[in-house]
Parts: C-alpha cells; sequence; structure tokens
C-alpha cells in the first residue's frame, strides 16, 4: 500500500496572534501488519485542544492537527490484526502507542510510558522509527492508521455521534474516580462543570455516590442538577463553601485554567483526597500544610488513563447509558468552536461531523 493521502485541520503556528485552524493535506503511512487504517466519522473537540495549539504549555510541535476523541471505522485490517476487522466502528484515545516494555506499560498504564518520549500521543508526539522522530497528526483528519492494540471497541448501545468524549473526558474522570475507590455512599464534590466535570458528575453518580456540583457560575446550578448532582455550591458563595467544611470524602477538580485550591482543601473530610485532572500548568501559590496535615487530608493528580482502563469505561458508560452532553459540529467551524471553549460558551462538548471534510477541495 502506497502512503495515504489525508486532509486535516490544523495550526501552522500559534493561534494567538491570528492564526487559524486551516485546512490541511498530508499523508500517512500505510498500515503495518499489526495495524488499522480508520476513516473517522466524529471527533471530539477537547479544551486541550485548545491549549495546545496555542501552545500554552510550551511543548507544541507546529504543525498542529489536533484530535484525540476519535470514532471511526475500519477500512484495512493488517494481516497480523485479530481484534477488529473491517467495517468495525471503533474509538481512538489520547494515545496510538508506547514502549509496551517499561513497568508501567506491563502494569497497563501506558500514559506513564517510561520511554524517554513517553507514549506515541494521538497529536503533537512523537513516532520513533528508523531513529528519526516525527510529529503526529490526530483525529482532526479524515483517516488515523493506529496499532490495534491502542483501538478502543465501541460497546453496543453507545450513540456513536455522542460517544467520542468519553476517549479523554471520560476516562480522565473515571480513571481517579475507580483508583481512589470511591464507592455507594461516599460524599464526591466534582468542581467545575464542564467538558470534564459533567461526566465526572454523571459517572460519580452511577457510582452511587452522593455528588455534589461545585461551580463559580450560578447558572449553571439547574445544568448540573439536570446532570443528577445531589447538591450544588457556587464557589464564590461563602456560605455555602463554608456549609459544607470537612464533608467530601473525595474532591475530583476539573478547573482547565490556573486556580487556587486553597478553598478546596478545608471541603475535604479527615484522610479526605483531592485530586486535580484539569490544569496541566504550573500554579505557583502555595497550600497550606498545617490544613492538609491536620486532617490527614492527600492532594494528588491524574493523567488521562490507560487503554485497559478506557475500554472499561466505555464499557461503564454504555452499561449505565451515560452519554456526553454535546453539540454537533462541521470541521469548518472549529475557529468558531475554540473561541466558544474560551468563553465557556458550549454545553458541555462539541464534537466535529468528519462528514463535513469532504467538502474540502
Amino acid at each position: 500500500m502506497e502512503n495515504i493521502a489525508t486532509k486535516g485541520y490544523g495550526a501552522s503556528g500559534s493561534l494567538i496572534g491570528g492564526e487559524t485552524l486551516k485546512p490541511m493535506d498530508f499523508e500517512r503511512t500505510p498500515p503495518q501488519v499489526n495495524e488499522v487504517l480508520i476513516e473517522t466519522l466524529y471527533c471530539g473537540v477537547c479544551h486541550s485542544d485548545v491549549h495546545q495549539v496555542e501552545n500554552d504549555w510550551k511543548n507544541t510541535i507546529y504543525p498542529c492537527v489536533p484530535g484525540h476523541e476519535v470514532i471511526g471505522r475500519v477500512t484495512y485490517a493488517g494481516e497480523a490484526v485479530t481484534k477488529f476487522k473491517i467495517g468495525d466502528i471503533v474509538g481512538v484515545g489520547c494515545m496510538i502507542d508506547s514502549c509496551k516494555s517499561c513497568s508501567a506499560c506491563y502494569e497497563g498504564e501506558e500514559q506513564f510510558c517510561e520511554h524517554p518520549h513517553g507514549p506515541t500521543m494521538t497529536y503533537n508526539g512523537y513516532f520513533v522509527a528508523d531513529g528519526t522522530d516525527y510529529n503526529t497528526f490526530g483525529g482532526y483528519s479524515n483517516n488515523l492508521v493506529v496499532k490495534e492494540d491502542f483501538v478502543l471497541r465501541i460497546p453496543e448501545g453507545l450513540d456513536i455521534t455522542k460517544a467520542a468524549p468519553i476517549l479523554c473526558a471520560g476516562v480522565t474522570t473515571y480513571s481517579p474516580l475507580n483508583h481512589w475507590g470511591v464507592k455507594a455512599g461516599d460524599k464526591v464534590a466534582i468542581v467545575g462543570i464542564g467538558g470534564l466535570g459533567h461526566m465526572g458528575v454523571m459517572i460519580a453518580k452511577a457510582m452511587g455516590a452522593e455528588v455534589t456540583a461545585i461551580t463559580s457560575k450560578e447558572e449553571k446550578r439547574a445544568l448540573a442538577g439536570e446532570l443528577g448532582a445531589d447538591h450544588v455550591i457556587v464557589s464564590d458563595n461563602e456560605n455555602e463553601m463554608k456549609q459544607y467544611e470537612r464533608y467530601f470524602n473525595f474532591i475530583l477538580v476539573t478547573i482547565p485554567n490556573p486556580f487556587d485550591i486553597t478553598p478546596y482543601i478545608n471541603l475535604i473530610h479527615r484522610r479526605g483526597n483531592l485530586v486535580t485532572v484539569g490544569l496541566l500548568a504550573p500554579y505557583d501559590k502555595p497550600l497550606n500544610n498545617m490544613d492538609v496535615a491536620s486532617q490527614a487530608r492527600s492532594v494528588g493528580g491524574s493523567l488521562i488513563g490507560g487503554i485497559a482502563e478506557t475500554q472499561e469505561v466505555l464499557d461503564f458508560c454504555a452499561k449505565h447509558n451515560i452519554l456526553p452532553q454535546v453539540e454537533m459540529i462541521n470541521i469548518q467551524n472549529i475557529n468558531d468552536a475554540y473561541q466558544k471553549i474560551k468563553d465557556e460558551d458550549v454545553r458541555f462538548r462539541y464534537v466535529i461531523d468528519m462528514n463535513s471534510i469532504k467538502n474540502e477541495a
């Protein structure tokens, strides 16, 4: 098979300063014996896509074709592929490869791959082939080539037009709730009711927890209730925050921008845990160690999830009828969508109908 002509949308430089996501043509290398070629059907738009193309984390490789929440159809399977066949509806999340030999990979946590480059991310990552590093291009494109071990099975019953965000937002919130053992009867708070947070509310509720949504916006009070939250706190309301001091066994913070963690520490019950998943950038205000130690509280973080855990959350969502709340857009509207994400004017996740890329010349 020859190289595969691919149409995508990407950024040649930072969007700051007038750059926009534009049509891009490039080639993908043909599938190897253990790889599949996937026609992209739907791709979620993650807040991290915005951070990445704007180089907020100072690690962006340009050109950058985002997209790591992909639902697609297998159109070719290498001769050694055993898990998938042509026509299967599949998913691709944040990673498309890893070293598979380090302790993290061996333990099913490929997101912590100990290779010098870490795992091969679906976009803005490195291939390591023939001694040369190559930039990876993601799901804002009409196809992907992925090793079968990094392809997910989409369970029957999941609406494929809405399921894409489960592959990032879903596993990013499920993983810490699962790892820290959230169970029926636990008092759980989800801070930030956006693309990640709205999934966190629904997943924690399905685990049997008493769920409180914490938001900075009064207008999200009703929305959080519709998602299943038992209680809602507006974080600027000092009386509400005071009412819930030492209340929660587990707090999951999904805020994607710099924030002060201090107001949330005193909401944690004795020996409870707070885990942050949203902000992947430094924040220089220190914790008050006495607030942490005086109640034996723990503060931690979590990063997406491994392949097995991503399959687990897909199955969990299918079992509990959990679907992200999404707004479908065409790829030609992606720059407007980015602006609305920054303005927090989306409920709660955009999904691109990638059929629209066929309209590009």
